[in-house]
């Protein structure tokens, strides 16, 4: 086994009352790729923050090899200082580094470099911080939420560079499937100490359900040696009494360990509050578009929304998924079309910047707007610290500030406040940032079981195919064009549904060109061609190696020169000319390679 290189030993942190951590461990060796879970507020951030050396614990162990770098991607980046995203990402590079890794990174994360960092969206600003931590290569790369914000592709894009990444990984995340293909071990943190399996995340939930009944078996068993023991002390003999005394001992300490035991953090309880149901017709959307100076957001659209559909939004960041969302709901007015909306319609909203939180307020007066200290549930008037109780936060935080909230329980609070509300109709845009899993968990049942009708925009694939029955994405995924299509069942299904869509799409545009070729051929050659390539097709098979050859050179050429670490510093307008060619090179030999591998198949197809 490779020695560690970074280690935290009996980690100890407490702001009074209950520790955060007390005896928490984490060890990283290289290659390790960790992910680091818990319930929201168990600690997760602050133990990353002391491996990054950014907090201190106040008791423990914390041991950095000397020769290693460390790079920590916090939830909130700073941009201060920087007049450029360019500035802000090569600011994380060390003296050895590669600056040509900063152009690829903010290429691929579709960044240009250019941008002000003090006017940035929030899925711009995680894209940017990702550029700046793992452009270095580090050797211990510290992730807390690197999804969050960030559109599918990305996340698609981001699983495989860090599954090729040579840093080791400590990862905080709410994206079960990004965590499944990821990591390939997992330190759960409860509280206050950690547990590891030496298993990737999609191990990990039977294996904590395991250690929580074996955990409730020993205080059952604990409990019925505590009731032997007081009736030993009732009733037996009480002679030796030194070995009483030691006996009476070993009571009270049994009595101190099982009164000191603090079950898992409980699940979260709720439900949503229903509202008179609504007309079974809830939205009918008719040729709906919206354009914004020359660019369509949604072209031509139509979609009819009964009572009790699920339906989800998903695309790219900036192709007008909350814009569409905005116009099926009545929010914003459509250029052209029309928008129906149905009748007993009772709308609440979880909006995905969180605009709706006033940080100065307290709990309790958000809960119940301001309106005593109690407010009605499904018909039901709840005491507000009772209700609060339902969605883990204790009595003594009703009068906390907002603002003294974590990102996850800021979003938690905003859940209980909607499900409060009697509605027949959810509208949940980027609901599961921040979320915990088991928050997730118990937002997933929410929406499974509620009533009335449900319009989500989310890029967690996992809560997608566990929650929606119908799914609304772009026409075209890599160039938004304008065009939406709804697709049948959740983010797997639809890709699925797509990729079958491609293939046939295919196979009728070769059975055009054939035809297209057929009616060229002269008189009485086209039966004797069937059976034989055309001659354009053997010229391809012949020269597209020599033409695939050539391009490769190129390439090489560009790559050659893109190497040179000054080239970046003396002329940037040369390396960005340069990146371009490259990338339409590569993308001229990937379109060459399959013309080539599709002629040499049919041609081994016709000689048998």
């Amino acid at each position: 086994m490779a020695p560690p290189i970074l280690k935290l030993d009996d980690i100890f942190l407490t702001y009074g009352g209950t520790p955060l951590l007390a005896g928490a461990n984490l060890q990283v060796e290289p290659g390790d790729r960790i992910c680091l879970v818990g319930r929201n507020g168990s600690g997760k951030s602050t133990l990353m923050k002391i491996a990054a050396g950014l907090a201190e614990a106040q008791s423990g162990e914390v041991f950095r090899h000397p020769s290693s770098t460390v790079r920590y991607l916090p939830q909130a980046p700073d941009f201060e200082g920087y007049d450029t995203v360019q500035a802000y990402a090569e600011s994380g590079l060390g003296p050895s580094d590669d600056p040509y890794r900063v152009a690829y990174l903010l290429q691929h994360l579709g960044l240009t470099g250019e941008e002000d960092p003090t006017r940035l969206s929030g899925g711009e600003a995680r894209r940017a911080a990702l550029a700046r931590v793992m452009a270095p290569e580090p050797d211990i790369l510290l992730l807390d939420e690197p999804t969050n914000h960030l559109d599918l592709p990305t996340i698609e894009w981001l699983e495989d560079e860090l599954t090729r990444s040579r840093s080791a990984l400590v990862l905080i995340s709410h994206d079960r499937r990004f965590l499944e293909k990821v990591s390939t071990a997992t330190v759960w943190l409860d509280r206050g100490q950690s547990r590891r399996l030496d298993r990737g995340f999609g191990h990990f939930e039977a294996w904590r359900d395991e250690v929580l009944e074996a955990e409730e078996l020993e205080q059952h068993k604990l409990g019925k040696a505590i009731e032997r023991e007081e009736h030993w002390l009732r009733y037996g003999v009480t002679a030796r009494r030194k070995r009483n005394m030691r006996r009476l001992g070993e009571l009270q300490d049994m009595r101190s360990r099982h009164r000191g035991h603090k079950g898992p953090q409980g699940s979260v309880q709720a439900s949503a509050s229903d509202a008179k149901e609504s007309g079974k017709l809830v939205i009918e959307a008719e040729k709906i578009t919206k354009v914004y100076g020359d660019r369509t957001i949604v072209a031509p659209f139509s979609i009819r929304v009964h009572r009790g559909d699920r339906i989800g939004l998903v695309g790219p960041n900036g192709a007008g998924k909350t814009t569409l969302l905005k116009m099926l709901t009545g929010q914003i007015e459509p250029d052209t079309g029309t928008v129906k909306l149905g009748t007993n319609l009772e709308m609440a909203t979880l909006d995905q910047k969180r605009e709706d939180l006033n940080l100065e307020d307290t709990l309790a007066h958000y809960l119940t707007d301001g309106r005593g200290e109690s407010l009605i549930v499904n018909g039901e008037q709840r005491h507000v610290t009772g209700y609060m109780k339902d969605f883990l936060f204790q009595p003594e935080q009703a009068r906390t500030p907002i603002r003294e909230l974590s990102g996850g329980e800021r979003a938690r609070l905003m859940l209980a406040r909607i499900l409060a509300r009697a509605t027949n109709l959810l509208i949940l845009d980027e609901p599961t940032n921040d979320l915990d899993i088991e928050t997730l968990d118990l937002l997933q049942e929410v929406v499974a079981g509620f009533a009335g009708t449900v319009i989500l925009v989310s890029h967690d694939r996992d809560f997608l195919d566990r929650t929606v029955s119908s799914t609304i994405a772009p026409g075209n995924p890599e160039a938004p064009d304008g065009r939406w299509i709804e697709y049948a069942g959740g983010y797997t299904d639809m890709m699925a549904q797509r990729k079958g869509a491609i293939e046939e799409r295919r196979k009728a545009e070769k059975a055009e060109k054939a035809k297209v070729s057929d009616a060229a051929a002269p008189a009485g050659e086209t039966s004797k061609a069937k059976g034989k390539l055309s001659y354009k097709q053997k010229f391809a098979l012949e020269n597209l190696p020599k033409e695939i050859a050539k391009a490769e050179a190129e390439a090489a050429k560009r790559e050659e020169r893109m190497a040179d670490p000054n080239l970046f510093a003396k002329d940037p307008n040369t390396f960005a000319k340069l990146a371009q060619e490259l990338e339409k090179l590569r993308g001229d030999l990937a379109r060459m390679e399959e013309e080539w591998l599709e002629l040499e198949m049919l041609r081994e197809e016709l000689e048998g």
